[in-house]
């Protein structure tokens, strides 16, 4: 709370201040003085801290002639100060002259039919006129005097008749409530500044305030490093002066927001906003919000990282890959040189062969890595599917569409990589929505016409060649272009045969806590390992390790074994039971289908890989 002083004028009035107010008001410090020190005392009060000074008349109005930065609460007469003073004064003679500021004299003159007396006022403006009246009040035949301090003083002076207005209990008690109102008052609004202050110091943006004739009434710290001055050469300036392409005449006289206006100060893009300040229907000033362009992208990126793109990493890295072959080492030593660049890559390569695990390796080791890393098979959505996923869509854009909208994998990925695996299998139609994204580095949510500026390392994967099938006209061109900027061919496991060994003894390793043995390889299993061709690569080798594992209960693992996991991954999965006669149903439905198999297989009630199965084991 403000702290509060009383200043009494002389000994009584501070008797008295001492004694009531200590027993109400213990919080309220007391000072006594006189009229003539009055002014340095409240210097002083001023200087350690004292905010509300508790004072009456002639020493409040020098304390307010001087200036000096402080509240005045005055003390004010009661009626009952008035009433006893003037039945004192009666005792001198019934015609009273009042000589004092206005304060004192307000309603004193109705007293005279009351109290059966004669009063007069003479009012005085300033020290210097109290003499003058008091002549004035015994020239007119008054028999006594009555005022504060300086009638009092004039009047011991001149040796005149004099009664001293004294300020009873309740005066002092009402002065010394007001003061605490308006120290609780300045303490709430000291508290609104502060957080006012908080707010614009510690805000992410520039903001600037102007009053009614456009002049600057606050610059905040943001304001200062984007504009490059300090808050102390513009304050009190007009805005003008300080921005003059900001322009706001339009907002104050219309009274209307202006938002999202881009402008350029100190070559510094700015996102600006002018907002009117409006104060019963009158607008009084505005508030200027402007923060740094780039400051707003980094921003979204966090956003984009923290909110939407959760979840979304890369967990491989070259380290990850087991090499042994010389040619998977150069593959790895291309593939850390493009991840260098920012452009397109395409990875090449079989199935199985590690396509993604690549694409994670690049996003890794590039200059995106801390951002996100989207991968989205094309061949697992349909078309309409895989372009909401790719492009978001806004609420209401298709039956079933969420109703808040969803961003678009695009969207989550920005500054960081999209990896878009069997690229091949993407619709046509599509591949001209995912070209225009490339082109232009921008997306548009279906259903919206909002476009959405977009940073994004793009890696595509293929188990097909791309260059036959633009020939054939199931591929774009300009799109197989864009993509194929940097090619890396994956080399199938059959290419690299020093790393089947490697890769088997890690994926046995890799098991070995969750089945609580450990496997060994002989070498004879190595050796039929080797001669396999690997038509599955990478991914069919561990699947044989794991059918090794979940069968095998020795610890070394021999060439049989593994001759039964080949067959089995072969043969087995594929064998189909012929019940007695399906060989001529299937040659009936054959017949009656005219060698069409999709027909054939309806008729029998299976699907038409089912029928292929069952032919070829029947070939067999």
């Amino acid at each position: 709370m403000a702290l509060i002083t009383f200043l009494a004028q002389d000994t009584s009035m501070f008797e008295n201040a001492c004694n009531l107010l200590k027993l109400h008001h213990s919080d309220i410090h007391i000072e006594n003085g006189t009229l003539e020190t009055t002014v340095a005392i409240a210097s002083k009060l001023a200087a350690q801290g004292t905010e509300i000074i508790i004072t009456r008349g002639a020493a409040a109005a020098a304390i307010k002639k001087a200036g000096i930065e402080v509240t005045i609460v005055e003390i004010f007469i009661t009626a009952f100060d008035g009433i006893n003073t003037i039945q004192k004064a009666k005792l001198h003679g019934s015609r009273i002259g009042v000589v004092s500021y206005p304060y004192l004299l307000h309603g004193l003159d109705l007293l005279s039919s009351i109290l059966a007396v004669d009063i007069h006022l003479y009012p005085i403006y300033s020290e210097a006129e109290a003499e003058f009246q008091a002549f004035q009040a015994f020239h007119d035949g008054m028999d006594v005097l009555v005022g504060g301090f300086i009638a009092k003083k004039i009047a011991q002076k001149h040796n005149y008749p004099f009664e001293f207005v004294n300020n009873g209990a309740d005066s002092l008690l009402q002065a010394a409530q007001e003061a605490k109102r308006i120290a609780h008052a300045r303490s709430l609004e000291k508290t609104k500044t502060s957080l006012f202050r908080a707010v614009l110091d510690y805000a992410y943006e520039g903001i600037i305030s102007i009053d009614s004739e456009y002049y600057i009434t606050s610059f905040n710290p943001m304001g200062e490093r984007i504009i490059g001055i300090s808050a102390s050469k513009v304050l009190g300036k007009k805005i003008n002066q300080i921005w003059p392409e900001l322009n706001l005449k339009e907002v104050m006289h219309t009274g209307k927001d202006d938002l999202g206006q881009i402008l350029n100060i100190n070559n510094i893009d700015v996102l600006c906003n002018k907002v009117a300040i409006i104060v019963n229907h009158k607008t009084v000033g505005a508030v200027v919000t402007f923060q740094d362009v780039t400051q707003i992208q980094q921003m979204e990126t966090r956003v984009r990282q923290r909110i939407y793109a959760s979840g979304h990493i890369a967990n491989c890295s070259f380290q990850h890959i087991e090499k042994t072959s010389t040619d998977l080492k150069q593959t790895i030593d291309i593939a850390k040189q493009f991840a260098l660049t920012h452009s397109s890559i395409l990875i090449i390569g079989e199935t199985g062969t590690g396509k993604e695990v690549f694409a994670q390796s690049i996003h890794n080791y590039s200059d995106c890595q801390h951002g996100p890393f989207i991968a989205i098979n094309c061949a697992a959505l349909p078309a309409q599917i895989l372009e909401s996923e790719l492009f978001g869509y806004t609420c209401g854009a298709f039956t079933g569409a969420n109703p808040k909208g969803k961003p678009g994998l695009f969207e989550l990925a920005h500054n960081g990589t999209i990896f878009l695996d069997e690229i091949a299998e993407m619709e046509y139609i599509t591949q001209g929505k995912l070209l225009r994204v490339l082109q232009e580095r921008t997306v548009r949510r279906l259903g919206s016409d909002h476009i959405i500026p977009i940073n994004v390392r793009i890696i595509a994967a293929s188990n097909k060649n791309l260059k036959t099938l633009v020939n054939e006209n199931k591929f774009r061109a300009d799109l197989y272009y864009r993509l194929n900027v940097l090619q890396l061919r994956l080399p199938p496991l059959r290419e690299r045969k020093k790393d089947i060994q490697l890769l088997a003894e890690s994926f046995l390793k890799e098991y070995s806590g969750i089945i609580k043995r450990h496997l060994k390889l002989a070498p004879a299993a190595l050796k039929v390992l080797a001669e396999y061709s690997w038509p599955g690569n990478v991914r069919e080798l561990k699947n044989v390790i794991e059918r090794v594992i979940a069968v095998h209960k020795q610890e070394m693992v021999d060439a049989t074994i593994i001759k039964l996991m080949l067959k089995d991954q072969h043969e087995f999965d594929f064998y189909i039971d012929l019940v007695p006669d399906e060989f001529e149903e299937i040659k009936k439905a054959l017949l009656l289908a005219r060698g069409n198999h999709t027909k054939a297989a309806k008729t029998l009630g299976i699907s038409r890989s089912t029928l292929w199965r069952k032919l070829k084991r029947l070939d067999q």
